[in-house]
């Protein structure tokens, strides 16, 4: 069993935003948590632009290795999500857990997932069957059963801001999927850095004190990794998968933290990560065995992105292309009807 580009992508942004959870955790008591959210974000935004910029040098002028910057009709969508993820969601986190139980927090922030999924399907119209519907409700459940402990959850100011902070997420990581053939890091970057500068402007605003050096850079390191790098790894995937598969695949996410927190403090393992264990693991089985395919018909598109010399990339180049692959240049996609396994991807975003 082959397992797609896309998969591995949006697996290793679990890993990475579940394993920084256990460190951003640990940095909540010395940094108030606004401000917090700031410097993660700020310092992803800081450390990919570092990167782009390396980057660009590294490559030169090449026509076939540009940098593919949102289009001026992706900036409405781009901005929307910054907006509803970057600066909406986080405060209303962090107002609803002002007054809310750690332990209700962690079984409601499950909830992105479902909003997530339930626009991809219904407000996105995004492909689905009963397979991949069955492998998102098992990955639900074992987030559910891992972060679950004894007790009434009750319908509360809190609870309602936090279920709110799902949702902004959720419009973020639909609206993301319409930028997702831009340049990843360039996307992720822009997030980071408008996030991170809001976020920071309003903890100042409201009193916070920023921490000492060493605390600033331990974030800013922990938020290049665990929202920086996982972003963009994210960002690659909704163009390979879609938003439905690519946030079942990312709701792993807290396992990874919990197993991570478990081998950092000696813990033992108990039958809530046993069992979220064994379901998210079948889930993710429904969705990697998943096979759709059927005759599709390719409309004329022309846009830029990262992209190998496949089947849906055959065309001529107008400048003198040196042979790497992938390369990133504006391309054109000449109407094509055929058959083949696929995915939702950004080629494949056809009506069924």
């Amino acid at each position: 069993m082959r397992i797609s580009r896309g998969v591995l992508n949006s697996l290793a942004a679990a890993v990475l935003f579940g394993g920084s959870t256990p460190f951003a955790k640990a940095l909540v008591g010395e940094i108030h948590p606004v401000l917090l959210a700031g410097l993660l974000y700020g310092g992803s935004g800081l450390g990919l632009g570092a990167a782009l910029i390396l980057r660009r040098l590294s490559i030169g002028r090449a026509s076939s290795s540009k940098i593919a910057w949102p289009r001026r009709s992706d900036i409405g969508w781009l901005a929307g999500a910054i907006f509803f993820g970057g600066v909406v969601g986080p405060v209303l986190l962090m107002l609803g857990l002002v007054s809310t139980a750690a332990s209700v927090s962690a079984l409601l922030l499950n909830l992105e997932a479902v909003f997530t999924v339930g626009l991809a399907w219904f407000a996105f119209r995004e492909n689905y069957d009963r397979r991949i519907a069955s492998g998102m409700a098992l990955i639900v459940i074992g987030g559910l059963v891992l972060s679950w402990t004894p007790g009434h959850l009750a319908l509360s100011r809190g609870t309602l801001l936090i279920a709110g902070a799902c949702l902004c997420w959720a419009i973020d990581n639909n609206l993301t999927r319409k930028v997702s053939a831009s340049d990843a890091m360039a996307v992720a970057c822009a997030k980071g850095m408008i996030a991170g500068a809001v976020n920071i402007s309003v903890a100042l605003f409201v009193g916070a004190m920023m921490p000492s050096l060493s605390v600033t850079a331990a974030a800013a390191v922990v938020g290049l990794a665990g929202y920086g790098i996982s972003l963009t790894l994210f960002v690659v995937a909704l163009r390979d998968l879609g938003t439905a598969r690519t946030s079942a695949y990312f709701s792993v996410a807290p396992f990874f933290g919990a197993a991570l927190a478990l081998l950092l403090n000696g813990e033992p393992i108990t039958w809530q990560l046993a069992i979220a264990s064994v379901a998210m693991a079948a889930g993710v089985w429904l969705h990697i065995t998943e096979r759709h395919a059927h005759l599709h018909v390719h409309e004329h598109q022309e846009h830029a992105h990262a992209h190998y010399h496949d089947e849906h990339h055959q065309h001529a180049h107008d400048f003198a292309w040196d042979g790497r692959e992938p390369h990133t240049h504006d391309h054109i996609h000449a109407p094509l009807v055929h058959s083949h396994p696929h995915y939702p991807d950004v080629h494949h975003r056809h009506p069924h």
